[in-house]
């Protein structure tokens, strides 16, 4: 019995570390928008995003554009409010928030914060350290964006 046990512990972990991506996202989100549809919610929040216009535009408009063109996936934009656009990401409606977002955002226990890729000024005149969001637990995603990050934009400013 013990044998048995061990066996498929071994199996188990054996096959666990032959998986093809890891880490993983358990929801399959980064395998399901590279060559497909990555749904990006986004904040008013210029110079970051200006979602006044029928396209939106701004700085993290740009690097989530680069983003997908790497991935090569089309981009599904949704503007809308930021409790709204963290509900979309814990549904699996949206694939990665901008707007703004810093890493002091009260969003962090709701979703998974990118490490900083900017510092900016905020309101207070205090240094701000800029992040995008994509859904809690997606750790493929997560990893995937901050690969980009630090390969392509080690230094973006808005």
């Amino acid at each position: 019995m013990t044998s048995g046990f061990v066996a498929t512990a071994v199996a188990l972990t054996v096959t666990g570390c032959t998986s093809s991506a890891y880490p993983a996202d358990p929801d399959g989100t980064f395998d399901d928008v590279s060559g497909g549809t990555l749904s990006v919610g986004v904040v008013h929040h210029p110079p970051y995003v200006d979602a006044t216009g029928a396209e939106p535009t701004g700085s993290e408009v740009e690097l989530i554009q680069a983003f997908a063109e790497e991935i090569d996936a089309e981009i599904e934009w949704t503007a809308s409010g930021e409790e709204a656009l963290i509900t979309a990401l814990e549904t699996g409606d949206v694939d990665l928030m901008a707007g703004g977002l810093t890493d002091q955002s009260p969003w962090s226990s709701q979703a998974a914060l990118t490490r900083s890729y900017a510092e900016d000024t905020g309101p207070d005149g205090k240094t701000v350290n800029l992040v995008l969001a994509v859904p809690l637990g997606e750790n493929q995603m997560l990893g995937e964006l901050e690969r980009f990050l630090d390969e392509h934009h080690p230094g973006v400013t808005p």
